[in-house]
């Protein structure tokens, strides 16, 4: 007993921050966090009750008289994305996991290039293939259609969210006991009954987890209806148009705070169904047991969904490279580099500060968000659950929300940095926060602490614990952390559209300033840039990290 209780006493002690450099590092974390999450999401909701230095409902009075459609809009091409996005997805999950069809690693390859596309990539595609001098149906078909309206965004808005929705539903549903779906077609049900009663409820988690994440994508979405709504208006185009045309901030900060209360009450549900559920069967399939395969109609369906979906997406990303060499889309599809040399010294320019601030924010989240999760699942900090949920927050909140903030809460003295790359990077550094430290905190729940208890015994300070023991075996958290940051940081415009400058320009903003005017070739040329940016650097990052420690990548 009185070794346990000195064991104890030893964690206490080793888990201490008495060093006034470990001090100031937990003071900067933490303030950070404060000042760059709270202080936004704070400000959005001042500004949406306080006008002209009193309290004042009458934005949200217009929004739920004169602008009641708005939300309504939202909410219904939400709902249709989501139940479309989840359909696709689970077929596509059950086709990796539940078929012996050819082609999985074709339709997998699909699905990671899909990850690192940037924004409008489907709906430029969309106008080059369906527009009205659209590849399909006015070359091919003689039609002269047009595309826009709510239709085409909860297509657009269905194929793009299929891919991470397939992922999420294709890993949990891996992770089944395939002993229990062994045991019901023993039983005698059949492998149809088999999968409505015993796999699809068992995967439950991750569809609500896939559910709930194209939900809050859908409501905070302005790019897509921008492009292709045409006169179909939902909350959040109009929340930036209100900052972008008219700079009515208040009336932005409500629009903002009702897409916020959609999300929350949508993470709020998953917690509760995580927390009080018990759909997992508590034991991983590590049996080496085969999934069943599914067959009959259902079977066709899974064929047909996946199928389509890798075809589109085949058909979409050789549309856009080609665009970007066609001299004019619609009409004439000679080759021409005429689109390339449109990019002149400030476009490049634009290129190039993409990668900086995607390389800094990359780094420096990757850095905070496993300090951060250093500090919340080991030193145990005092209001540790409470700074969690804080750094959790960019998750629930949509995109557009969380780039008003910024607007608000560091557009005057004595904080005026908006307009300036640093509340850029800044931005993207605690957007994704989240990841990172899930990530850190994932790992760390591998780590025995007697590990450091050896290296205390043996005579390692503090610091040398942390470098030498547990950033080591962090790796994976950090390699994770730093693509997917990187890659957003790529591909983002949702928040930081609202924090650009013209000096500050990044090539996604360029792109979709190009898809604006119509400039199609031009846009497809910085998609294309893109997307070949983005993955040479996560493959030789990824390359570099794994191979300079010893780890063979195949």
């Amino acid at each position: 007993m009185a070794g346990k209780t000195r064991q104890i006493k030893n964690l206490k002690k080793s888990f201490e921050i008495a060093s006034l450099p470990g001090q100031i590092i937990v003071l900067i974390i933490i303030s950070s966090v404060l000042f760059f999450i709270l202080w936004p999401v704070v400000s959005v909701l001042v500004k949406s009750i306080i006008i002209d230095g009193k309290i004042d409902f009458s934005c949200y009075a217009d929004l739920f008289t004169r602008n009641r459609g708005l939300l309504a809009n939202s909410i219904f091409v939400a709902c249709l994305s989501t139940i479309l996005s989840v359909f696709f997805g689970t077929c596509i999950a059950l086709y990796l996991t539940h078929t012996n069809h050819f082609g999985k690693k074709i339709v997998f390859g699909t699905l990671l290039v899909t990850m690192i596309s940037p924004p409008f990539v489907s709906s430029l595609s969309y106008i080059m293939l369906f527009g009205k001098r659209g590849l399909i149906t006015h070359n091919l078909l003689g039609l002269s259609l047009n595309p826009y309206g709510w239709q085409g965004i909860v297509i657009m808005q269905s194929v793009g969210y299929t891919t991470l929705c397939s992922l999420i539903i294709a890993g949990v549903i891996r992770g089944i006991d395939r002993n229990l779906e062994q045991a019901s077609l023993d039983l005698g049900a059949g492998k149809i009954e088999t999968l409505i009663k015993v796999t699809l409820p068992l995967a439950k988690p991750g569809l609500i987890v896939a559910a709930l994440i194209a939900c809050v994508k859908s409501l905070s979405d302005f790019g897509t209806p921008i492009i292709i709504g045409g006169g179909f208006n939902v909350l959040a185009t109009e929340s930036y148009l209100n900052v972008i045309g008219l700079y009515n901030l208040p009336m932005a900060a409500s629009m903002s705070v009702l897409l916020l209360i959609p999300a929350l009450l949508a993470f709020i549900y998953y917690r509760r169904q995580i927390r009080f559920s018990n759909f997992f069967s508590g034991r991983m399939n590590t049996n080496g047991i085969m999934a069943f395969r599914i067959t009959g109609f259902i079977d066709l369906v899974i064929i047909l969904v996946t199928w389509s979906f890798v075809l589109f997406e085949i058909l979409k990303y050789s549309t856009i490279f080609w665009g970007a060499f066609a001299k004019t889309w619609g009409f004439n599809y000679a080759f021409t580099l005429k689109h390339i040399k449109t990019i002149n010294f400030e476009k490049l320019g634009s290129i190039i500060r993409s990668l900086e601030y995607a390389f800094i924010a990359g780094m420096v989240g990757t850095i905070i968000g496993l300090i951060l999760s250093y500090l919340i699942g080991r030193k145990k900090i005092w209001g540790c659950e409470f700074f969690d949920f804080i750094s959790t927050l960019p998750f629930m909140i949509p995109g557009t929300f969380f780039g008003i903030g910024y607007i608000i809460a560091f557009h005057d003295e004595p904080f005026a940095l908006t307009g300036t790359g640093f509340i850029i990077v800044v931005n993207c550094i605690f957007r994704q926060l989240p990841i990172s430290t899930k990530a850190g905190l994932a790992v760390l729940t591998q780590i025995d602490p007697e590990l450091e208890f050896s290296a205390q015994d043996l005579g390692a300070g503090r610091l040398s614990r942390i470098k030498d023991i547990i950033f080591p075996m962090m790796k994976p958290a950090f390699l994770v952390s730093f693509i997917n940051t990187f890659t957003t940081t790529m591909t983002t415009i949702g928040a930081i559209i609202f924090l650009i400058s013209p000096s500050s320009k990044v090539a996604t903003v360029v792109m979709f300033d190009a898809i604006q005017n119509g400039n199609v070739g031009q846009g497809a040329v910085f998609a294309n840039i893109i997307i070949i940016v983005v993955v040479f650097v996560n493959i030789g990052f990824s390359k570099l990290l794994l191979r300079h420690h010893g780890i063979r990548t195949g």
